[in-house]
């Protein structure tokens, strides 16, 4: 596996430094703080967010767009709302099998 690239951990330290309890960076504002382009950290954040490394904890309103924009917040910051969980058809499936 690859490390991890110079614009992933910018964005990533900007959303830790950013990120608080009650409100957490936008993509822009994590862009900004980062010094990376907003193209790039749109296509990061994607990228990001799958890998889990971030999370969307809440949209909130801006004066820039017409729709409400993410709030992104480190995973580590976020309890995991799945812990306990169990994948029925995952059990299933081995203790049928």
């Amino acid at each position: 596996m690859r490390p991890a690239g110079e614009v992933r951990l910018a964005l990533l330290n900007a959303c830790n430094q950013l990120a608080t309890a009650e409100r957490g960076p936008t993509l822009r504002e994590m862009a900004a703080v980062a010094c990376v382009g907003v193209k790039a950290a749109t296509h990061t954040i994607k990228h990001m967010s799958r890998a889990g490394q971030v999370r969307i904890a809440r949209q909130r309103r801006v004066e820039y767009r017409n729709r409400p924009v993410a709030e992104y917040v480190p995973a580590t910051q976020v309890a995991d709302e799945r812990a306990g969980y169990v994948d029925l058809a995952a059990v299933l499936q081995v203790w049928g099998a």
